[in-house]
């Protein structure tokens, strides 16, 4: 029971997914793969999606994972369903919270920042389809959010004037619930949240995926509920600065500096 569970993305936004899930299952322990090397994922093609996804899941297999966590948008719209006919174990991935939104909005206007990726797949395209009727949707590609994530860049003038772009639609549209639809864009909650303003609200995918993964371990009966130390394991295909500053920021490591291996998969 307390074989890892597998989380990766296309570099350190799915950190963000990682501590939701760390909170929402205490006993579990977890391997983290940042694919920084192939970030972004939003411009690759679908075929070299799965090739990335493969080859990590592959790797987390090796280190004897019981799961794995998909925590990218784009991988999951990409990949995912050709995963879970690859491999046996269980795959829960990520998708942008549009339904929740959907049922929140008062104005009946939705905002979702993502990759293009994301926006090309089914289920976007499904659960777009299905509120369609009764909520208008505006799509905006956040493009260099992730690259500037990457870089550690997360508040700044460049940063601002970024999510002052992609924001000032929403506000003429009317937009009150907005989906940050890649698990990088979190990382600029702070930036988004004094942009957006107090009509506006912030949802992300993190809790949700959480709670799904928390059912997939209970159905398959692997979840550990024995009390022990969690142990936390972290890999990058590049780099390990920017890594480790969201691992300081995000969680309470005390005087433990987190150790990054660097991998080539």
């Amino acid at each position: 029971m307390d074989k890892p569970i597998g989380v990766f993305d296309s570099g350190i936004g799915g950190l963000t997914v990682l501590k939701e899930l760390t909170e929402m299952l205490p006993h579990e322990n977890f391997i983290y793969v940042a694919d920084s090397i192939n970030a972004p994922y939003g411009p690759r093609t679908r075929s070299e999606i799965i090739k990335f996804s493969s080859r990590i899941i592959d790797f987390l297999i090796q280190k004897s994972c019981k799961a794995i966590v998909i925590a990218c948008n784009t991988a999951t719209a990409a990949a995912v369903h050709d995963m879970r006919r690859k491999y046996k174990i269980p795959i829960i991935g990520l998708e942008p919270a549009v339904k929740p939104a959907c049922l929140a909005t008062k104005t009946g206007h939705v905002g979702v920042l993502a990759t293009a990726g994301t926006f090309r797949g089914n289920h976007f395209k499904t659960t777009s389809d299905k509120y369609k009727d009764y909520v208008a949707l505006h799509l905006q590609v956040a493009k260099g959010l992730l690259e500037l994530a990457e870089k550690g860049v997360f508040k700044g003038p460049i940063v601002e004037e970024l999510i002052s772009r992609y924001m000032a639609p929403m506000h003429d549209k009317n937009v009150d619930q907005l989906v940050l639809g890649c698990t990088h864009y979190p990382l600029f909650k702070e930036v988004i949240s004094d942009i957006a303003g107090e009509q506006i609200s912030i949802i992300d995918s993190g809790e949700a995926v959480a709670r799904r993964t928390k059912d997939v371990l209970m159905t398959n009966k692997i979840l550990n509920t024995e009390s022990n130390v969690q142990k936390l394991r972290f890999y990058s295909t590049m780099g390990e600065v920017a890594l480790k500053n969201v691992l300081l920021n995000l969680f309470e490591m005390g005087q433990n500096k987190p150790v990054v291996e660097i991998i080539s998969i």
